[in-house]
């Protein structure tokens, strides 16, 4: 098959380049890994063999992240809550309402954070070569230090090609077609800053949420994900089948990829559609006047009323720029969710800033995990645990637990530590931290 049409997915400023190829019932996404260029995957002959397999029994949706490829190279370094945008907007240009996603190495984690969040959308998940934390199962940062010293030596020569897979790297042909791929991807710079965004992945605190059919192929020798991680996310993964093949390569289109492939399409064309989710993982926000009770004596009932009129209107306004959903008010308060735990904490922050002028302080606080929907209302542990953290925060403070904080890595948001404290109703002391 000729290389097929590429096409751009607007991502909020960004155009993110994307393929649809194939044929079936099933939507596939691939979430690729570290760096890619749409076109040259077809000028490489494992690829093109590895892609065809898989559009023989779907209609794939192939893109390159942010930052990389034929997308748009945008500033600073995108996080996986911005790249999960990304997915969704490559699936709605692309006309797909629910897919199955598959993705390997970073992309594992990006596919996950997605199931987690819009389960709706994701229909199965099949993950190769993937990881929740890279620190553990990756490398260390000094690992990380020396691999960033390959790049700055040998980025354009097919130096990932060497390190990540050596069954192939003897091969002339395809180590001159990876070295054109590296230039073409991305610069040096830009690599090594994706490589320092890998290394704060860490997504263990969402695994128990995804509730997805989900694979989890990982084989026994690869040079770059330890196949313990791969036994992780299978143990963690509520109901994962995990299937470790034999090999030593990353990249899924080298080495036995054809087993790789026949295992995918088994568990996808196989598989029932699931019923409709009635949980779904998402960053729970509670804000609060302080003193609500004391500035409402102090300035009558009508003045009191109509100032906070204006904190409604303004709290709802800074919901609404950052993409919150508005659950409940709670006379002097907000209860509100967001897809993205970093647009939580930028909403927080905002909705003090504009509030203050005004002269109401509010106090806030957030925390992600599983809510379960019913018919006009929210609950779940999620829920109780971020009003449990508002409570905790002083006056003009957004306060985080330690699972926002891991999440929203490479967001360029910064914290500090307020320790463990044991919350009410939860059986575990929680690590809190402020915005």
């Amino acid at each position: 098959m000729d290389a097929p049409e590429t096409r751009y997915a607007r991502s909020g400023d960004v155009h993110v380049a994307y393929q649809v190829f194939g044929k079936g019932s099933l939507d596939l996404v691939l979430v690729p890994g570290f760096v890619t260029h749409l076109d040259l995957w077809w000028d490489m002959a494992p690829a093109v063999r590895f892609l065809n397999r898989l559009a023989s029994f779907a209609p794939v949706i192939l893109f390159d992240k942010r930052g990389t490829g034929l997308s748009d190279r945008a500033f600073g370094v995108p996080t996986l809550e911005v790249r999960m945008d990304d997915v969704r907007a490559v699936m709605d240009a692309a006309g797909s309402d629910r897919a199955a996603l598959f993705g390997w190495s970073e992309g594992g984690a990006l596919s996950l954070l997605f199931a987690a969040t819009y389960p709706d959308r994701t229909r199965a998940l099949a993950l190769y070569a993937a990881y929740a934390h890279c620190l553990t199962w990756v490398r260390t940062l000094e690992e990380t230090r020396a691999f960033i010293e390959q790049i700055e030596h040998g980025w354009g020569t097919g130096v990932a090609l060497q390190s990540r897979n050596p069954s192939a790297a003897a091969d002339e042909n395809i180590r001159r077609q990876w070295g054109r791929i590296e230039r073409m991807s991305a610069s040096p710079a830009a690599a090594i800053g994706l490589l320092r965004m890998n290394t704060e992945i860490d997504v263990r605190p969402i695994l128990s949420a995804v509730r997805v059919p989900t694979l989890v192929l990982h084989r026994d020798g690869d040079h770059v994900v330890q196949v313990a991680g791969g036994r992780y996310l299978a143990e963690h993964i509520p109901e994962a089948k995990y299937i470790e093949l034999r090999g030593v390569d990353h990249a899924p289109f080298l080495g036995d990829s054809d087993r790789l492939v026949e295992e995918i399409e088994t568990f996808l064309t196989g598989s029932r559609t699931p019923p409709e989710p009635d949980r779904l993982l998402a960053t729970v926000l509670f804000t609060d006047i302080v003193g609500s009770t004391k500035q409402a004596v102090a300035l009558g009932d009508r003045n009191w009323l109509a100032l906070l009129g204006q904190h409604h209107s303004i709290v709802r306004q800074e919901l609404e720029r950052f993409r919150g959903h508005e659950l409940n008010t709670l006379g002097d308060g907000f209860v509100a969710t967001f897809d993205g735990p970093t647009r939580g904490v930028r909403c927080a922050t905002a909705i003090i800033e504009k509030l203050r002028p005004l002269g109401i302080e509010v106090r806030c606080g957030l925390h992600t995990g599983e809510i379960e929907i019913g018919h006009d209302d929210v609950g779940g542990i999620a829920v109780h645990t971020a009003a449990r953290v508002a409570d905790l925060a002083s006056t003009g403070e957004v306060l985080v637990s330690s699972t926002v904080r891991d999440l929203v890595a490479g967001s360029g948001l910064q914290f500090r530590d307020r320790g463990s404290h044991t919350l009410r109703g939860l059986p575990e002391a929680l690590r809190i931290f402020a915005a």
